[in-house]
Parts: structure tokens; C-alpha cells; sequence
């Protein structure tokens, strides 16, 4: 399928995609993400591995929709929550 991604043109095939990613790990997801196989990846991190460009030259919706017409199930993952207070009951500042 033909993308255009920072303005270059790209042919991406979805297999291509699962065997460029298949030995690294996935940074840890926040804001939008994309599943290949078992794993999470940012969008970000998938799009600077397939197309070698700078993280910074893409937006993550470009790759969102090159993605998901790939037929990759793309989310988006949620801001990890603060920890629980630890104050002491009956503790005020």
C-alpha cells in the first residue's frame, strides 16, 4: 500500500511491518498506539523503524491512518494515573 509520510512517498506491506518489528521492544505506550501481534507500540516509535525518518519529521496521525489501512488495530493509551496519597489520617499542612 502507497503512504505518504512526511511528504515521501512509502510502499508499506503489513508483513513487512511485523517482520521489521518483530525483535524490538515497545517503548512504553502513551497517546496513540498500535497493536502487531501481541505487543503495544507508540506510533511514533513504529513509523521512525519503517520509514528511518527522525520522530520529529512525522506526526503520529500520519502513521495512524498509514497504519490502520494496513489493517493494524491502532488505540490510544491512557495517561498513567498518579500514585494514591500517602498522607497519614489525621496529617495536615
Amino acid at each position: 500500500m502507497r503512504c505518504v509520510i512526511a511528504h515521501f512517498p512509502f510502499d508499506f506491506v503489513k508483513s513487512e511491518v511485523e517482520q521489521l518489528m518483530a525483535g524490538i521492544a515497545p517503548e512504553p505506550a502513551l497517546g496513540p498506539c498500535v497493536v502487531i501481534g501481541r505487543r503495544t507500540y507508540p506510533v511514533k516509535q513504529v513509523g521512525a523503524v519503517i520509514t528511518r525518518q527522525d520522530r520529529r519529521d512525522f506526526t503520529a496521525g500520519e502513521m495512524t491512518r498509514a497504519l490502520t489501512r494496513l489493517g493494524f488495530t491502532c488505540v490510544t493509551a491512557p495517561a498513567p494515573t498518579p500514585p494514591e496519597s500517602t498522607e497519614l489520617p489525621g496529617f495536615q499542612f
